[in-house]
């Protein structure tokens, strides 16, 4: 199982690694590439469309609010920066203790896969988070602000494909890279570069609720196809980890 499940993952992550090793004297190409490729991870996917329905749904009714979207995109980029910067300062010891837990950690991705896949189905609700939504003040909600939480909380959310993304493929040349501190931020932003390109489109063609709503109908359709795909994914992950 093992050796057809390496072989399959082989296959697909060749052209991938085949782009990273192209451009591998040139860290700041790699890391827009992994964060484009990171933008359509399972937990970065329903987080953009989100973004996309809510400013899209504001670009209809009113004129856009650029500044509310930048404020979106820098709350990521916050975020990943953080992280980048702390691995950034501990360098080789945050690699060393990463190995010592890697069979643990690589043990749960089955299972975390798993789950994750449910909620995208709407098995699984995550009600507590809605109910800590609920209790934010409004003001927090709305405004830059609010779009500032909202690009934080959406980077928050990793699933094990970002995992792998952010600190298997990224972090080494943070470490590495004379200028690693900044290519969490250039991460960040490429994640938001769908959402901005959308939108941006939506804008320029003055689109109407109609496109909105069918554009949600397609993301709720990639949500549960993805869903499907990870539980399909996380599966055989955990047969294989856990020698079932």
């Amino acid at each position: 199982m093992y050796s057809l499940l390496s072989k399959i993952s082989n296959t697909i992550s060749e052209p991938f690694s085949i782009f990273a090793h192209s451009y591998s004297e040139y860290p700041i190409i790699v890391t827009i590439f992994l964060g484009i490729v990171g933008a359509v991870a399972p937990c970065q996917l329903t987080g953009n469309i989100s973004a996309i329905t809510y400013y899209g749904n504001r670009t209809i009714q009113n004129k856009t609010d650029w500044s509310d979207i930048l404020s979106f995109m820098f709350g990521k980029i916050t975020v990943f920066s953080i992280l980048g910067l702390f691995v950034w300062l501990i360098g080789q010891t945050f690699e060393q203790s990463m190995i010592s837990y890697f069979p643990f950690l690589r043990k749960i991705i089955g299972p975390v896969i798993i789950f994750v896949g449910l909620v995208l189905l709407g098995v699984f609700k995550l009600n507590l988070i809605n109910r800590l939504t609920s209790r934010i003040p409004l003001r927090f909600k709305k405004g830059k602000l609010g779009s500032f939480l909202m690009g934080v909380s959406f980077s928050i959310a990793f699933c094990p494909t970002m995992f792998v993304l952010f600190f298997v493929s990224l972090m080494p040349m943070v470490v590495t890279a004379p200028y690693g501190f900044i290519l969490p931020a250039v991460f960040g932003v490429a994640t938001t570069l769908p959402v901005l390109i959308v939108l941006a489109i939506m804008g320029f063609l003055e689109l109407d609720k109609r496109t909105l709503k069918n554009s949600k109908n397609i993301g709720s359709v990639v949500q549960k196809s993805t869903g499907i795909l990870l539980i399909i994914v996380g599966l055989f992950d955990t047969i294989t980890y856990w020698g079932i």
